[in-house]
């Protein structure tokens, strides 16, 4: 028996914004009834932008259906960048905390999330369940959502990745490829976590940067018909222009901050920060 706490056993029992938005501006699911957790978000916007309705359809456990209720709680009278930002901890600690082997629940939210978000994003167009190789068949978890969690989560073992996503948590086939990804993705985050030398020349920092725009970012926006500059550098700061479909997007901060500057962090040094055409620091904006 699940040590539940009393704010999800009341959003379990009486859970928020269930239902349908008809003419929802935005919709993402995530998950299937073959794993046994499957959710449906709707988003409707006002005319500022920001989240004037949310709703959600769930299968699953009591986890899942409190988790959903509080992501809609959280991120209504939002904009659609304030919203990018809510995490599966977020969610979680909403609820004053979840059992760790119900955590996937919380990763479901923020993933339906990240969904509705690209599907408003492409104009209501589809956006695909498995969005990167599947690892866990018996799940249906891509190798992308195990990414993202043990990013977020600073996951270090596949016990772990089970709780936060379910994956390896049928016949273990998987295991073996987890194991390979955690090995990957922790050695990226700690090459991200050294600073960029100090006798680093300013050749040779854009020579970084731009082999990290050509391999990390560039080809995911030009899928959606957008496209990256990289204009100047000035010390720690990039100075970038987005092209295409990307520079009349409403998202554009989202790119900058989640994909541009995540990803330099990431490959090139944690204290850089990307502006757009010389305006503010995107965690500014």
């Amino acid at each position: 028996m699940w040590e539940y706490t009393d704010k999800v056993m009341e959003h379990f029992r009486n859970p928020r914004n269930v239902g349908v938005i008809e003419d929802a501006d935005a919709v993402g699911e995530v998950g299937s009834l073959s794993c046994g957790d499957a959710l449906r978000l709707m988003l409707k916007l006002g005319p500022d932008g920001r989240i004037a309705d949310a709703k959600f359809q769930t299968f699953g456990c009591a986890s899942a259906i409190a988790s959903s209720s509080a992501l809609t709680e959280l991120i209504k009278g939002k904009t659609l960048e304030e919203a990018a930002q809510v995490t599966n901890q977020d969610i979680a600690d909403y609820l004053g905390g979840l059992p760790e082997q119900k955590m996937h629940c919380s990763v479901m939210g923020r993933d339906a999330l990240l969904a509705a978000i690209e599907n408003f994003k492409k104009g209501g167009a589809p956006v695909p369940r498995k969005d990167s190789r599947l690892v866990c068949a018996c799940m249906g978890v891509t190798e992308k959502v195990i990414e993202r969690a043990i990013r977020e989560n600073r996951l270090k073992t596949v016990e772990e990745v089970t709780h936060y996503t379910k994956a390896g948590g049928g016949c273990g086939g998987c295991i073996p490829d987890i194991e390979a990804i955690l090995k990957r993705v922790t050695a990226e985050m700690e090459r991200a976590g050294a600073t960029v030398p100090k006798n680093l020349t300013v050749f040779e920092k854009i020579q970084k940067i731009q082999e990290t725009l050509d391999r990390e970012i560039r080809p995911a926006l030009r899928q959606d018909g957008g496209d990256i500059e990289l204009l100047d550098i000035d010390g720690d700061r990039v100075i970038v222009s987005l092209r295409g479909t990307c520079s009349q997007c409403r998202l554009s901060t989202v790119t900058l901050k989640d994909v541009v500057q995540a990803k330099l962090r990431e490959f090139v040094s944690p204290t850089l920060s990307v502006i757009e055409d010389g305006n503010r620091p995107v965690e500014e904006a």
